[in-house]
């Protein structure tokens, strides 16, 4: 047995084994919710992390149906000497639970809204196609991602970029407070007159000041967009972002755009004008009528050329389904300049490549304005992501000095570098926070920001 097991795993009841039978029967006797151990068929369905390729291992998996049960397993493993881990519905999980106590907060789920206040009052379990379904009928909207079914807590604590953000500002920039259980066993709200520099560090921070059970957050006047893309041939690419650089700069902030390269498979399911093609997709979402977008695009589709499709309409917002390029590695941009543009054209265009598909996001708007209380969402001052859905050292090699290092905390894929989400002085102030609320560094299974 290495000295290292030895150190993380050997706690004052013996060896391992014997200690994580110990926390087992103890999570059994304190916590209301299920608690699934190795070779159970719950246990394997619910340890997963659905959005990342790690393959966790934790001695146990607490079904945590309240704060109570959060303070019990927290409990546990601070006397059994086990690592903590804590996940919703699996977004941004990057640090396996190996040897540990994991807490899913999945039945945490409920979703109520004040129509007076226009807020959501939501579990940390809950998804964002629940919110964006309790708020409709009100003609309201949250700052929901691209996907439904991705977790408002995880998504929310990490900044949370979405459709809406260049009008309405970051996810985490609209939350009001949280209910979070630290990691001294405390349940406290954190809000900017309770606890306002933990409810600082949260709108931005990540999971790494405690385990969060419930949050509440401004919903906005959204009830219809005017939303779709319009398909052209991959041979416009170059030029489309050429115009894509310059055009930006008179884009209102109800306009949100992304443009993706993609190769698109000879099947069925894909429209007959796209399919087996390499393609260049204008995405748009406008909260405006379809007319004025119209005339807002008009520049940018003269360099596109003819559409081969375009499935623009007006809708509910929680009917567009703007999909995304899933995303592998992610790079902030100020601008676009040519060697950009260059090398992601021909990554996208070449058959043998391992890329297959290229968004390049509109950034800016009210994202790039925080208020005089804005949390630690890094790198405001970013016009562009680009994002592909695999790494090439070659790629990377073009775009590293035009990014400065620079990270987006939801997108981040190495859990050990989180100092690239932020600002210095944001890192700095998130670290004394971090030695405030969890001088032992207690909450590590994350994008980990260690204390000062």
């Amino acid at each position: 047995m290495s000295q290292q097991y030895v150190h993380q795993h050997l706690s004052p009841l013996g060896p391992p084994v014997e200690n994580e039978r110990a926390a087992v029967r103890r999570l059994r006797r304190d916590v209301d919710g299920a608690v699934h151990v190795p070779f159970e068929v719950a246990y394997d369905r619910e340890r997963q992390a659905p959005y990342s390729d790690i393959d966790p291992r934790p001695v146990a998996v607490v079904m945590a149906t309240g704060s109570a049960d959060v303070r019990a397993a927290l409990a546990t493993a601070r006397e059994h000497g086990l690592p903590l881990a804590v996940q919703g519905t699996g977004h941004g999980t990057q640090a396996a639970s190996d040897g540990g106590i994991l807490v899913k907060t999945t039945q945490l789920a409920g979703v109520l809204v004040d129509p007076v206040r226009k807020v959501a009052r939501v579990g940390a379990g809950a998804v964002w196609e629940q919110v964006i379904a309790a708020a409709a009928p009100l003609g309201l909207a949250p700052l929901a991602g691209a996907h439904q079914t991705v977790g408002v807590a995880g998504y929310t604590l990490g900044g949370g970029i979405g459709w809406l953000s260049r009008e309405y500002g970051f996810a985490a920039d609209s939350l009001l407070r949280a209910e979070v259980v630290t990691a001294d066993g405390r349940v406290l709200t954190a809000s900017a007159d309770s606890h306002p520099d933990l409810f600082w560090a949260m709108r931005g921070g990540g999971g790494n000041f405690g385990v969060v059970t419930s949050l509440e957050f401004r919903l906005h006047p959204v009830a219809r967009v005017f939303a779709g893309a319009a398909f052209f041939p991959g041979e416009r690419a170059a030029d489309v972002l050429v115009r894509y650089r310059d055009w930006i700069a008179s884009a209102p902030d109800a306009l949100s755009t992304a443009v993706r390269l993609t190769r698109l498979p000879d099947d069925r399911q894909v429209p007959a004008p796209l399919r087996g093609r390499r393609v260049v997709a204008v995405h748009v979402m406008f909260g405006g009528p379809g007319e004025e977008a119209g005339r807002l695009l008009a520049p940018l589709f003269e360099a596109a050329g003819r559409p081969l499709l375009e499935t623009f309409r007006t809708g509910a917002f929680g009917e567009m389904d703007m999909g995304g390029t899933v995303p592998a590695h992610v790079n902030l941009l100020d601008t676009l300049p040519d060697p950009v543009i260059d090398i992601l054209v021909a990554t996208a265009a070449r058959p043998d490549s391992p890329v297959s598909g290229v968004e390049i996001r509109h950034w800016g708007g009210a994202m790039g304005r925080p208020g005089p209380h804005a949390g630690p969402v890094g790198h405001r001052t970013a016009h562009f992501s680009a994002i592909l859905d695999a790494r090439l050292p070659e790629v990377e090699a073009v775009l590293r000095p035009h990014t400065g290092g620079r990270a987006f905390l939801n997108f981040l894929q190495d859990p050990d570098n989180a100092v690239a989400a932020y600002t210095p002085s944001d890192y700095r102030r998130l670290r004394e926070v971090k030695r405030a609320y969890d001088p032992d560094n207690f909450f590590r299974l994350n994008y980990n920001i260690p204390p000062a």
